[in-house]
């Protein structure tokens, strides 16, 4: 084992002190030769062959290595041949020739032979990977290279690192290759100097260095230590109230988009639509439809969705509009009890047509992942763009009622009805279309929401009070009020639930509207015009 260690060690001085290792292809017979060693029993041998692997500077090096400390690396019985397991699930195993990378299709997984790997080996693996990536001409690989050697630098690596350090031209590998070193050195050496410059590291490696600095038997160290780790944690409060506020922005932006279409029928007609959640949930299975529609083209399916989920809902809620609300205009308990049965309706076929089961629908890989913006705080991007959605919705509508004939009729019939009618506005068409708009806004609230939570028959249920709290708390009909509500709510709502629950919190947010209705009974905004005054 010792001479193993010794072996590795020799070639990462060898790989550190290279200038650059020009990439070139060694020969077939030579690779085959590196690549059969790989199968030795023996622990050094196998060590010895990785090494050798590393150090010829052959381009498909790295590959070979990956697969092999990925268990995909392996040989054909019958030839011999040396392949790369692209896919190995099921009988059949699909498989590319590792010295051409030429794809050979499937193979019987019972015709090849895996090179097996253990940990020890594997972590060998790691340490060469990374140093081999330092090499690299692209500055995002060496950057990459540098924040794994975060905890793993060893006593030859931290001798050759300053020389690197010095050579590389790009800071931020600079400096994850500096604050790599200082790692070692509080660790290993209980440098104060490395502990200083760990102070107000987010890594979770030069946290626990530091920790282990604070247990140490030096006064001086100690007193550093507990220094830079006060630093780091008031950096990482900061991160968790950054983050806290995002994912409140972004449960904010679901409740606008849930909230808006009902501030703008509420406003208008008066009516306390008990179905909007339905029609939200009709806007996320129109998501799912879509993407069966078209499957294997997620993000097609999800940009068609948006003008579909609009247009479904819009026509699920004019027939509402013209089967149940026309009849019920003025008497407001009597469209909650109704709108209410609809709902249920509307839940049960859905259960009957579709399922009584949620439905998964597939995020598009340019709305997966997260955005890193240091390594305390990383903003995932369904998220992201959900926000993004919300304010584009909200600027759309905007435009609508500040810059169309219609926009300006629904603030006419908002303000006075009465008198929108004698001056000619036909108030039932308005009723109409300001429904459809309505309805049609909150199908896109759930193409939104299907890309965050599963979709199912009660979906909007989970929706409705909250979107009916953001319209009474803005000031009905009002869009900026409905905007600033369903931000502020959202935030308050997720600042409350670390320490209150999930039942708790919501229970509080309701306590504090009540509270705040008490004082201003329209809300933060409240509607103008002679109906409004009245």
């Amino acid at each position: 084992m010792g001479i193993s260690r010794l072996l590795n060690h020799l070639l990462l001085t060898f790989l550190l002190l290279c200038p650059g290792i020009s990439l070139a292809q060694v020969e077939d017979s030579q690779a085959q030769q590196m690549l059969t060693a790989l199968g030795e029993s023996s622990f050094a041998e196998k060590i010895k062959a990785v090494n050798q692997i590393a150090g010829s500077g052959d381009e498909r090096a790295r590959g070979w290595l990956e697969a092999f400390a990925s268990n995909k690396l392996a040989y054909i019985e019958s030839t011999g041949q040396f392949v790369i397991v692209l896919k190995n699930r099921g009988r059949n195993w699909t498989v590319e020739n590792a010295l051409t990378g030429e794809n050979l299709g499937e193979i019987s997984r019972r015709d090849i032979d895996t090179l097996r790997v253990n940990n020890a080996l594997r972590n060998e693996l790691a340490s060469i990977l990374s140093v081999i990536d330092l090499k690299s001409p692209d500055e995002d690989n060496r950057l990459s290279a540098a924040r794994a050697l975060k905890g793993s630098v060893d006593g030859t690596l931290a001798e050759r690192l300053p020389e690197l350090i010095e050579a590389e031209e790009s800071k931020p590998v600079q400096a994850a290759l500096t604050e790599a070193l200082a790692i070692y050195k509080v660790k290993e050496q209980g440098d104060i100097a490395a502990v200083a410059m760990l102070s107000g590291s987010l890594n979770s490696e030069a946290r626990a260095a530091l920790q282990q600095a604070m247990r140490s038997d030096d006064t001086a160290l100690v007193a550093a230590a507990t220094r830079a780790m006060a630093s780091i944690e008031q950096k990482l409060k900061l991160n968790s109230a950054v983050e806290t506020l995002y994912f409140g922005l972004s449960l904010g932006s679901v409740l606008v988009l849930a909230a808006i279409g009902l501030a703008i029928t509420f406003g208008v007609m008066g009516v306390i639509n008990m179905a909007h959640g339905e029609l939200i949930m009709l806007g996320a299975y129109t998501t799912w439809g879509m993407q069966q529609l078209l499957p294997g083209q997620p993000g097609l399916a999800l940009i068609l969705s948006i003008p579909a989920g609009f247009l479904v809902s819009a026509l699920a809620g004019i027939a509402i509009e013209r089967s149940v609300i026309q009849h019920l205009k003025g008497r407001p308990l009597e469209t909650l009890l109704a709108t209410f049965g609809v709902s249920l309706i509307l839940q049960q076929l859905v259960r009957t047509l579709i399922s009584p089961l949620n439905r998964t629908v597939i995020t598009p890989d340019w709305m997966s992942g997260s955005l890193m913006i240091n390594e305390a705080l990383s903003l995932t991007l369904n998220r992201l763009y959900v926000i993004g959605f919300a304010l584009v919705v909200f600027a759309g509508l905007m435009l609508i009622m500040r810059k169309t004939r219609l926009g300006l009729e629904v603030r006419a019939v908002t303000q006075n009805r009465a008198m929108a009618r004698s001056m000619g506005i036909k108030a039932t068409r308005v009723d109409i279309l300001t429904f459809a708009l309505g309805s049609g806004v909150a199908g896109l609230a759930g193409v939104a929401l299907s890309q965050i939570t599963n979709v199912g028959p009660n979906l909007g249920q989970s929706y409705i009070i909250d979107s009916f709290m953001v319209v009474v708390f803005g000031g009905v009909g009002n869009l900026w009020g409905t905007l600033l509500a369903g931000m502020a709510l959202g935030t308050l709502n997720q600042l409350l639930e670390p320490w209150a629950g999930a039942v708790l919190a919501k229970i509080m947010v309701l306590v504090f509207i009540i509270l705040f209705i008490q004082k201003r009974p329209r809300g933060l905004f409240p509607q103008k015009g002679r109906a409004a005054e009245g």
